[in-house]
């Protein structure tokens, strides 16, 4: 069994969907299909959802009947035959009534919830649609009826395998199943979801709960880049990575993947491949447990983070002058992504700011507060980094020409990041590119 997750660009277009339509029947081994949305799909839904939230249900109106002309052009050119036809129109029907009833009811998160889900119900119904309209064997399989996380929002994997192998056991002979990436149900059997990104995360939840050979992640570009190809010219893709170092590369930034589907395969131990829909023959990258060679391997830059600097030479060296820190941060399920200390300050960046206000209060209990928006961290990803000799040197002198506001070396083998203002972050990857690749 392998799981094959294909995200919004690869079935955004009707052509794009017969390509995966192509992809899925190449060979004849057994296979669990992951569908996103069609690209903005999701977005226009959070777009429904946000006027809905405002009272704004004109707005609500209009954004529903746009997302419905796109689907009714759509399906025209994804199918050929007046009954697949008739099928694909019902199923848009079905779901834009839905979403038309919702602006006669209160709104509240859950109906948000609901409204979100619509994207991927809408593409593996539609691409189904497909696949029976060419006679190609298959099964739907809803990810409502095994995919579910608990009161933390944390995945139920040993549920979720429970009950998907007892539905697969009622198929023994067929080859392909067609499920939805993203949306589950919680602990109050409400739909919800993995929050943006996730079908990266259903597709590697679903392999591990299957103990399939292999996750294959397909995209629109040929593997993970050694830097943001959006930003700098010269970027090659990486032919291997470990758990480790694609984790960091996720987490830091680099958008192929959600940081959270690595975590499934390498607790399982299950090689995840990430491939293009457009160059199915490219090898693209394959994360595997095995760590390859030493040094440098990619960038990658996270926006939107503010730093906080908490200054206090009364407080620092106190017993528990941290653990009190970290406890306000604690309170407000506010993660933390890079921490520096001096002797009498320390500073640490954070990337949700829902809660920024209550945290400097609390903060300024035990000393002055400063706080920097508008900051990007540079994450440079290898292995053995902090071991291998001279590294850090040249890391420094490929962007010696940019105030660098925090740097965190030597907490992870596999990373040295580096705090920046966001608007020097496309030349700082650029020099770095130059300075720590050789072409």
């Amino acid at each position: 069994m392998k799981i094959m997750k294909f995200g919004g660009t690869s079935v955004g277009k009707p052509e794009r969907m017969h390509q995966v339509k192509d992809l899925i029947t190449r060979d004849k081994q057994k296979k669990i299909v992951v569908l996103s949305a069609l690209s903005g799909t999701t977005n226009a839904l959070v777009g429904i959802g946000e006027a809905l939230a405002e009272a704004n249900k004109e707005l609500a109106k209009e954004r529903i009947d746009s997302l419905h002309s796109h689907y009714l052009q759509f399906y025209k050119e994804l199918l050929k035959t007046e009954a697949a036809r008739s099928k694909a129109e019902k199923i848009i029907k079905e779901h834009f009534e839905f979403l038309n009833i919702i602006l006669k009811i209160s709104f509240n998160e859950a109906i948000n919830r609901d409204i979100l889900a619509q994207g991927e119900l809408l593409s593996t119904k539609l691409f189904f649609t497909l696949l029976q309209e060419l006679d190609i064997p298959a099964v739907f399989l809803p990810a409502l009826d095994f995919m579910s996380i608990d009161e933390n929002s944390e995945p139920e994997l040993k549920k979720i395998a429970e009950k998907v192998k007892v539905i697969l056991a009622n198929y023994p002979e067929d080859q392909i199943f067609i499920t939805q990436g993203y949306i589950c149900k919680n602990h109050r059997n409400e739909v919800d979801n993995l929050k943006r990104g996730g079908s990266d995360y259903s597709a590697s939840l679903i392999g591990a709960a299957v103990s399939a050979d292999v996750v294959e992640i397909w995209t629109d570009i040929d593997g993970m880049h050694n830097n943001d190809p959006r930003v700098v010219d010269k970027t090659r893709p990486i032919a291997q990575l470990s758990f480790d170092e694609a984790a960091e590369l996720a987490y830091f930034g680099a958008k192929i993947l959600h940081p959270a589907s690595i975590w499934p395969a390498q607790q399982y131990n299950i090689p995840v491949k990430l491939l293009n829909t457009m160059e199915p023959d490219a090898p693209g990258t394959t994360i595997t447990a095995k760590e390859i060679g030493s040094g440098v391997k990619a960038l990658a830059a996270k926006d939107g983070i503010t730093a906080i600097k908490i200054k206090s030479s009364r407080m620092l060296l106190a017993y528990g002058f941290l653990r009190k820190v970290f406890e306000v941060f604690e309170k407000y399920k506010t993660s933390i992504d890079m921490i520096t200390t001096s002797e009498v300050a320390v500073s640490v960046t954070i990337d949700d700011l829902s809660h920024l206000d209550e945290i400097v209060k609390e903060l300024e209990i035990y000393g002055m507060v400063e706080v920097d928006k508008n900051q990007t961290i540079i994450s440079v990803v290898g292995n053995m980094i902090a071991e291998s000799k001279g590294t850090l040197a040249k890391i420094m002198s490929s962007i010696s020409d940019y105030p660098i506001r925090m740097v965190s070396y030597g907490g992870s083998r596999h990373n040295v990041s580096l705090l920046l203002d966001a608007k020097y972050k496309n030349e700082a990857l650029k020099s770095m590119n130059e300075g720590l690749f050789e072409w």
